[in-house]
């Protein structure tokens, strides 16, 4: 798994949002952009990085940033995840994980005993050219967006 970092350019894609719509990374030109890659829609720890972001969104975006969350998940799955959340902010799904490969995010977990591929819950602040600017790998999911807004205000 080769991480992204501060300073690299932020591969540009797009994908299909939770309303099955296209949403591409170069739309948010002139603006920030969290690109957070979570695990699995409806989980515990998902459920609750995610509910901490939709309740930061206005200050966020008073701050100049767009949220983008990045899940395998299908855009049916992500659909049900935003309405049972009230989530105010575009999810994408990377169903054959194509994105979260070329973040470097990808890659081998070990849970309970197991080991598997999957997404390594990490977010990066891309800035208003495209590039990372700081790398998120340090966080309990209940404080993500604090850590976010901290670094962002400095």
């Amino acid at each position: 798994m080769n991480t992204l970092q501060a300073g690299d350019k932020a591969p540009e894609f797009t994908l299909l949002d939770q309303n099955e719509k296209e949403v591409s990374l170069n739309q948010f030109s002139g603006k920030k952009v969290l690109v957070y890659f979570y695990p699995k829609a409806m989980t515990p720890g998902c459920n609750v990085q995610a509910q901490g972001l939709r309740d930061s969104l206005e200050e966020l975006k008073s701050l100049n940033v767009e949220v983008l969350g990045l899940s395998p998940d299908a855009p049916k799955r992500l659909a049900k995840f935003t309405e049972k959340f009230d989530l105010n902010f575009s999810l994408l799904s990377d169903e054959d994980h194509a994105i979260a490969d070329a973040f470097g995010v990808w890659g081998l977990k070990k849970f309970m005993g197991k080991e598997y591929d999957g997404i390594h819950r990490i977010s990066f602040l891309v800035d208003e050219n495209g590039v990372v600017e700081h790398v998120f790998n340090k966080f309990k999911t209940k404080n993500h967006h604090e850590v976010v807004l901290e670094h962002i205000k400095g």
